[in-house]
């Protein structure tokens, strides 16, 4: 399964994981963590949530809905929960790319501070590579192509990666002060070192 596949996975995985939803509101609320711009299209979700019934992780009931039409309604079963798990834990490189960053961190909840750290850090140290590669790049692109708009949007594209970056370093030292547990000032006792 592709990075993209793996994303609407676990976008579905997830918005299931706290209840049943049918395919209409599924597609709603995955358009809206999938980004601005992206619409998910039902050629696209159906054939997911089909093979997600096909591997045992969803399954499919009927309801009626209030216009007497019946609606499929998925839910997640028991290996469906753990395979949400296993993707929301997951803190190697396929977690930082752009096309999984977005739904993984919409899940942070479900998953501990270590992991949330490595994701964040992963994602930052990606940008910062791809910072690099533009800063290097800018001076030969204006060679080959030296117009204002060309400019302006290499700079704005550079100022979007830096805003992102100062962004990831924020929710690192966030996420560190709050799994750090505060040092008590020298000279205070410790729990054993109390006397009745």
């Amino acid at each position: 399964m592709g990075t993209r596949g793996t994303a609407l996975e676990m976008a579905v995985l997830g918005l299931l994981h706290d209840t049943p939803l049918h395919g209409y509101e599924l597609r709603k609320q995955v358009t809206g963590l999938l980004g601005w711009g992206r619409v998910l299209s039902y050629g696209t979700l159906y054939p997911c949530l089909k093979s997600l019934v096909r591997r045992g992780l969803i399954a499919a009931g009927s309801c009626t809905a209030e216009t007497r039409r019946t609606r499929i309604t998925y839910s997640l079963t028991t290996d469906g929960r753990a395979r949400f798990a296993a993707l929301a834990t997951d803190a190697g490189p396929m977690a930082w790319d752009d096309d999984n960053f977005g739904v993984h961190f919409a899940f942070f909840a479900h998953s501990d501070a270590r992991t949330r750290v490595r994701v964040l850090e992963g994602r930052r140290s990606r940008l910062e590579e791809r910072l690099d590669q533009a800063r290097t790049a800018l001076p030969r692109t204006r060679g080959g192509r030296d117009d204002p708009y060309t400019r302006e949007l290499q700079r704005h594209g550079i100022e979007s990666v830096e805003r992102e970056v100062t962004w990831l370093t924020e929710l690192i030292e966030t996420e560190r002060a709050r799994s750090t547990p505060l040092e008590a000032p020298a000279g205070t006792p410790t729990p054993k070192e109390t006397t009745p």
